[in-house]
């Protein structure tokens, strides 16, 4: 049988330390970023998914379909049954310095569960992160926040409603709150293989390190500000503008581009058209908090702002993405530490990339699991320079 002589990729000097950017060096069987549709998981549209039990996204996600009504029952119960961060742990999270950004507390979080709960078996862990994530995240907005003890997960609500209980935010609508978070978790859960925490993730795992040390990892690189910090940026940005006002928000963005600087929350590496996830957040918005003054600047920032950006030639893609108004509507749910956002996030990204590490160590190769990775570098110059006496 002839050798297969497709080429995927020709590699040139210019690919070199540029970041991989668009260099293909595996599979995702969990999710696709379309230029023109956006995101979709297993083959469904993120639109065909945000309403659904978030316990559904997160079975098709580690199993590579929809669950039936009988297995979504199932489970849901196998999940609550894994619920229960070690209390060590959340004496641990006491200990942690307040001056800590909460993404170094998720960080930490993990590492923790790690110490106190890893199996070593990859889809046992991968179902213990779905289920106790949430109370390691809540532990940590309470602790850090000063809202008090950390609150006992609730046997009989589900993963996000649960998540909204445990937290006892201050002051927030529970119910509009869990309306957001439920759709928020599902619309962040996965991103593509090729995204830094996703590709750290499962990078770290590889080496046949633990999921929890392999998600610690790639948590790092989502606490980075090029990557996980957006929706933080956006809701600063769309503060910044100071008015609702079609006509004042249009005379910011023509003076910002003027004096060169970022529109945040606009544009996408992939995307050429409006992130399907932005759209879902906008419909969202208009359902649960209307009458924010913050969400209204949004909301009319996503007209005027396309009008705008779309006199410049250059600009690819003059449309909101998922950034845009995240972070506008958990400060209008009443989480207004936007410090936190992250952690969201990655809350939910946790569990799209707990399943990527599934596939590559239990599934591919026929099961034997992708090998560690080794990327080569080209070796520069590297004469001895020597120390004139």
């Amino acid at each position: 049988m002839a050798e297969p002589t497709d080429v995927l990729f020709e590699i040139t000097q210019a690919h070199l330390n540029s970041g991989l950017r668009g260099f293909p060096v595996g599979t995702c069987r969990t999710s696709r970023v379309d230029p023109n549709t956006g995101v979709s998981y297993v083959g469904y549209p993120i639109a065909e998914l945000a309403d659904l039990e978030e316990e559904a996204v997160a079975y098709l996600m580690l199993h590579r379909e929809l669950p039936t009504d009988a297995q979504l029952t199932e489970f849901v119960a196998d999940i609550k049954s894994r619920r229960g961060v070690p209390p060590k742990v959340i004496e641990l999270l006491k200990a942690l310095p307040k001056e800590g950004h909460p993404m170094e507390w998720l960080i930490s979080g993990l590492i923790f569960l790690g110490m106190t709960s890893k199996t070593g078996d990859y889809v046992e862990d991968a179902k213990n992160v779905v289920a106790r994530l949430p109370e390691l995240v809540a532990a940590i907005f309470r602790i850090r926040s000063g809202w008090g003890e950390p609150i006992a997960p609730n046997p009989e609500l589900g993963l996000i409603e649960d998540f909204v209980h445990m937290l006892d935010v201050p002051g927030a609508d529970a119910e509009a709150l869990t309306s957001l978070l439920r759709v928020f978790y599902i619309l962040h859960m996965d991103h593509g293989g090729g995204n830094l925490s996703t590709f750290t993730g499962k990078t770290v795992a590889s080496a046949h390190t633990d999921i929890f040390a392999s998600l610690g990892a790639a948590m790092s690189g989502l606490y980075g500000p090029l990557h996980g910090r957006a929706n933080q940026d956006c809701l600063n940005f769309v503060r910044t503008v100071g008015s609702s006002d079609p006509a004042e928000i249009e005379k910011f963005i023509r003076d910002a581009l003027a004096n060169k600087k970022k529109i945040y929350g606009y544009g996408h590496a992939v995307l050429r058209a409006e992130d399907p996830r932005a759209t879902i957040q906008y419909g969202l918005g208009e359902k649960i908090c209307p009458d924010d003054e913050l969400f209204r600047t949004a909301a009319n920032m996503r007209i005027v702002a396309v009008k705008v950006l779309k006199e410049f030639p250059k600009i690819s893609n003059p449309y909101p993405n998922v950034d845009a108004v995240s972070g506008t509507l958990l400060n209008a749910c009443g989480l207004t530490d936007s410090d936190f956002y992250t952690v969201l996030f990655g809350l939910s990204r946790c569990t799209g990339i707990a399943a990527q590490i599934v596939d590559e160590r239990v599934r591919f190769r026929g099961g034997k699991g992708a090998p560690i990775y080794r990327p080569k570098y080209v070796a520069e110059d590297q004469t001895p320079r020597h120390v004139k006496g």
